[in-house]
């Protein structure tokens, strides 16, 4: 039983621990940006006036949604780095972090496009038409009038994907890259499957994932947009 509760091996791979949350942090902040980016572009994608680029966006947004994460990792690591041999870098475990992020932001960039197409349709279609009356393009109408308030309108689902991005990134293991869950899985191995183990990187976890979630529902009310 007191094998059971025995809370020393953390305490012994404290350092171990704290670097592997930290490959969690930046696999997290770095696959969050580009996965911004991307959605932002799939959005303009999907509600642009071009049929084409409509079609596009709509095609990867559907496919990338209906793709286990897994699958995507899985097409990274083995299919395009070991398999086609493109290289992000010489550093294999540098070559390694890049595939992750690369994977980890065309998959959450499709869910981050329609959260955004969520918060355009919020947007009166009066605002849009106005623009396009003085005179704006369809590039400068959504960049200057539509997409600030898509933005604001969507803050708190926003968060909730960087959450799931947070959480997502237990599983880059099948993607060669080390972080958090890889060192409870390797503390598994070594101490064997306790519950200590378990609570302090489910606590970890926490840390996280508690304060972005506070911190979005905090901005969603400050940036709230009056309708």
């Amino acid at each position: 039983m007191e094998s059971l509760l025995d809370f020393s091996p953390l305490a012994q791979e404290f350092g171990t621990i704290l670097t592997g949350f930290w490959s969690t942090i930046r696999l997290t902040l770095m696959s969050g940006l580009l996965a911004l980016i991307l959605g932002t572009i799939l959005v303009a994608m999907r509600v642009a006036p071009t049929p084409v680029l409509r079609a596009a966006g709509t095609i990867y947004v559907n496919i990338l949604r209906n793709t286990p994460l897994t699958l995507v990792l899985l097409l990274c690591a083995l299919g395009l780095s070991d398999t086609l041999q493109y290289t992000l870098s010489t550093d294999s475990p540098t070559n390694y972090y890049w595939w992750a992020v690369l994977g980890l932001s065309a998959y959450t960039a499709a869910f981050v496009c329609e959260a955004l197409r969520a918060g355009i349709n919020t947007v009166p279609t009066g605002q849009a038409e106005a623009a396009r009356a003085i005179g704006l393009t369809f590039t400068q109408s959504l960049r200057l009038v539509v997409l600030p308030q898509a933005f604001r309108s969507v803050i708190a689902p926003l968060g909730s994907i960087l959450i799931a991005l947070t959480k997502n990134t237990t599983i880059v293991i099948v993607a060669g890259y080390i972080e958090a869950s890889s060192v409870m899985k390797q503390m598994f191995d070594d101490y064997g499957g306790t519950l200590p183990i378990f609570l302090g990187f489910a606590a970890g976890y926490m840390v996280l994932t508690l304060p972005t979630g506070f911190l979005f529902g905090w901005l969603a009310k400050r940036l709230a947009v009056s309708r």
